[in-house]
């Protein structure tokens, strides 16, 4: 009779834990509350309280929703469920959810978890700037050389015209030459005809 006691117990408490199992926005609205804890009590260790830090927490908190929001996946073991955020190709748990509690993880490894959350953001968003810089160096230098060959053509084309005007000159002069040659011939021979 003790063990079928036993058995009902156990079976009772297995199917109130199936029935109690937190949704993945409980473990949200958790975790979220456990890093605005976090935020607000580093923010006044750190800068006190005034309007930078309470943009400071602003970002801080924003980003981190958006973190949750993009990357936190649920494991669902039926009696109870975990999160995880899957970091540097590992999955990290932050939250072990049963009974209709979300229990979230010691203050420590929060803090870990949001500097390792904010570098990869910040990683991110330097990779993406020195993309964008690179790009623009590179639309630069592109211009740059456009400029020079263009320079280069007018100079070319200067040349030629340049050229082409000497050799009209020289042409003429040649022509002139020998009007004054077929001249100085005529005379020559008017000469010889006397």
């Amino acid at each position: 009779m003790k063990k079928l006691l036993a058995v009902i117990i156990v079976l009772l408490v297995a199917i109130l834990m199936v029935l109690t199992v937190p949704d993945k926005q409980k473990h949200k609205e958790a975790m979220m509350e456990a890093i605005n804890e976090y935020v607000e009590e580093e923010s006044v260790d750190r800068l006190g309280d005034n309007i930078l830090a309470k943009l400071g927490k602003s970002v801080v908190v924003k980003t981190v929703e958006t973190v949750l929001n993009s990357k936190l996946k649920v494991n669902n073991y039926y009696l109870f469920n975990t999160t995880y955020v899957r970091m540097k190709g590992e999955n990290q748990m932050l939250s072990l959810g049963m009974f209709g509690h979300v229990f979230t993880f010691d203050k420590e490894m929060l803090r870990d978890k949001l500097n390792e959350a904010m570098n990869a953001k910040e990683e991110a968003e330097s990779e993406k700037e020195a993309a964008k810089q690179s790009a623009k160096e590179l639309k630069r230098l592109k211009k740059e050389e456009q400029k020079r060959l263009k320079q280069l053509e007018k100079e070319q084309k200067q040349r030629e015209k340049e050229a082409a005007k000497e050799a009209k000159r020289q042409a003429k002069e040649a022509e002139k030459k020998a009007k004054e040659a077929e001249k100085e011939a005529k005379r020559r021979a008017k000469e010889t005809q006397k």
